[in-house]
C-alpha cells in the first residue's frame, strides 16, 4: 500500500481547507424585508438566510458577501410558506362528479403562485384509496401535500359512497393512518346526509387511536344532529370544525348572534376553520361573527375545480377577506402559517426558526379599489391585498411574479442561458450551454 508523504497530505488538508472556506455561508439572502414570523414573535425588519434547504439565520443585518444568492425584498413581507388545511387534491383519476376525480386539482398550479407551500387534503380519499392518491399526487408534487383521511373508506366520491354507514370502519382509518404517520394529519368526515352521529363517532375513534385530529364538515343541516351538541360533545379538544362562516349549520341564531355551542366549542379547545369553498363562506355570517370576536383559528381554501374561479379564488383572496374585515396582516399570517401547523401536528412547519424547513412567502400589499365576494355573490368593497411576489419551497425559489431574484437581460452576457444556480434556483433548468455558432443548437 502506497501512504501520501508528509507534504502531500499537508497540500491535501489545504486545498480542502480552501475548498471549503469559498464556499458561500449562505445560498440565498432575502435582505431587508418585514418578516411576521408569529411563533417566534417577530414583526420587523429582517434579513433571512438560507442554506442547504433550511431556515440559517434571521437577524436585523446579515453580511451580503456570505450568500450566494441576494435578494432585496425591502418594502415586502417575509413570511413562512402558507399552509392551507382544506384543499381537494386527489385529481387525475378520470372519475366524474367525484373529489377522488374530476372535482379534485393538482395543487403546484394553485400553491406556489400564491404563497402556499404545505396544504392537506381534506377527506378525498379514505383507507380503500389512499396509496393511489399517494401515488398520483402526494408523490408527485412540489407542494408539500399532506392528507385527512376521510372516515368513509372509498373516499369522497358522491352520495352513494358518502351516506354509506357500513364504509364507515374506525380500525381499518386508524390503521392506514398509522401506518403513514404524519403524512396522514387527521381524520374527516364529510357530507353526511343522514341523522345518524355514526360518521363523526367514528371518525373521532380512528382520531383517538392514531392520536391525530378529526376535520368535520357536518354535512345536511339535521334536528337530530344540532351543531351545539356537536361542538360542545361529540369533538375533542383540537378536532376542527371546517366551513364555520357557512351559516347552514345554525353558527348564528335568528337574531344574528353566535350559536352558544360555538362558544362553548372554543372553551373546550375545539378548532374553527375558514373552508371558504364555493358554498361554504357568506358576509352576513363572518361579519356578525367578527363583531362578535369570534375570529377563525385557521384560514383555509377549500379549494377544488368548483371554487377556483367562483368566490374563493386562492388563500392570498380568502386572506384578503379578512383584512376586509378588519384584522391585520399579523393576524391574518399567523392564521395562514402557524396556527395551522399546530393544529396538524407538523410544528416543524409554519415558522423561520433557525434549522426549519426554508419555505417561505415574500408577499406585497397593493391598496386599490377592490371587491371580494361570497358564496351568494354579494361583494364586500377594499382597499388593500396581498400579491404573492416570491415563493421558497425547501430552500428554492419556485415562483418569482416579478423577476426579482433575476438579473436585467441587457446586463447578461451576449449569448446568455441559465442564469441561476441550482442551490438557490428551483425554477429554470439547469444545465443548459450556449447556443451553437450555427443558431441551430437549443
Amino acid at each position: 500500500m502506497r501512504f501520501l508523504s508528509s507534504t502531500a497530505r499537508l497540500a491535501a488538508l489545504i486545498c480542502t481547507a480552501a475548498y471549503a472556506f469559498s464556499q458561500p455561508a449562505y445560498d440565498l439572502l432575502l435582505q431587508g424585508g418585514h418578516v411576521i414570523d408569529p411563533k417566534n414573535g417577530i414583526s420587523a425588519v429582517r434579513d433571512v438566510a438560507i442554506k442547504n434547504g433550511s431556515i440559517a439565520a434571521v437577524a436585523a443585518h446579515l453580511d451580503p458577501s456570505a450568500a450566494l444568492k441576494v435578494v432585496d425584498v425591502a418594502g415586502l413581507y417575509v413570511t413562512p410558506g402558507l399552509v392551507d388545511i382544506h384543499v381537494h387534491a386527489f385529481a387525475g383519476t378520470g372519475e366524474r362528479g367525484s373529489y377522488a376525480g374530476d372535482l379534485s386539482v393538482y395543487p403546484d398550479g394553485f400553491t406556489l403562485r400564491n404563497g402556499v407551500t404545505t396544504v392537506a387534503d381534506a377527506g378525498c380519499s379514505g383507507w380503500r384509496n389512499f396509496e393511489d392518491f399517494k401515488n398520483r399526487v402526494i408523490d408527485r408534487s412540489k407542494t408539500r401535500v399532506l392528507a385527512f383521511l376521510n372516515i368513509v373508506g372509498a373516499g369522497m366520491r358522491g352520495a352513494k359512497y358518502e351516506n354509506d354507514l357500513a364504509d364507515m370502519e374506525a380500525a381499518p382509518a386508524a390503521e392506514m393512518a398509522l401506518r403513514y404517520k404524519g403524512l396522514i394529519v387527521g381524520i374527516k368526515t364529510a357530507h353526511f346526509a343522514g341523522p345518524e352521529w355514526t360518521p363523526v363517532e367514528h371518525a373521532v375513534e380512528a382520531g383517538t387511536i392514531a392520536k391525530i385530529p378529526v376535520m368535520v364538515d357536518f354535512g345536511t343541516d339535521r334536528p337530530e344532529r344540532p351543531i351545539a351538541e356537536l361542538l360542545a360533545r361529540k369533538l375533542r379538544p383540537g378536532d376542527i370544525y371546517t366551513h364555520c362562516y357557512s351559516g347552514l349549520r345554525h353558527e348564528l341564531d335568528d337574531s344574528g348572534n353566535l350559536n352558544p355551542g360555538m362558544l362553548e366549542g372554543r372553551k373546550r379547545g375545539v378548532i374553527f376553520d375558514v373552508g371558504h369553498g364555493n358554498g361554504s363562506f357568506a358576509w352576513r355570517v363572518a361579519v356578525p361573527a367578527l363583531k362578535q370576536k369570534f375570529l377563525p383559528d385557521s384560514i383555509s381554501t377549500d379549494l377544488h375545480a368548483g371554487s377556483m374561479n367562483s368566490s374563493m379564488k386562492d388563500m392570498l383572496n380568502v386572506m384578503d377577506k379578512f383584512l376586509a374585515m378588519g384584522l391585520t396582516v399579523d393576524e391574518v399570517i399567523r392564521r395562514s402559517t402557524w396556527n395551522p401547523a399546530r393544529e396538524i401536528q407538523h410544528e416543524e412547519l409554519g415558522h423561520l426558526s433557525v434549522g426549519a424547513p426554508a419555505d417561505v412567502a415574500v408577499l406585497s400589499l397593493q391598496t386599490g379599489r377592490f371587491g371580494f365576494t361570497d358564496m351568494y355573490g354579494a361583494r364586500l368593497q377594499a382597499t388593500r391585498k396581498l400579491v404573492c411576489e416570491i415563493t421558497v419551497r425547501n430552500g428554492k425559489v419556485v415562483y418569482d411574479l416579478n423577476g426579482i431574484t433575476r438579473t436585467d437581460w441587457d446586463k447578461l452576457p451576449k449569448n446568455y442561458m441559465q442564469t441561476g444556480d441550482p442551490r438557490w434556483d428551483g425554477i429554470m433548468p439547469q444545465g443548459r450551454t450556449a447556443p451553437a455558432p450555427s443558431g441551430k443548437g437549443k
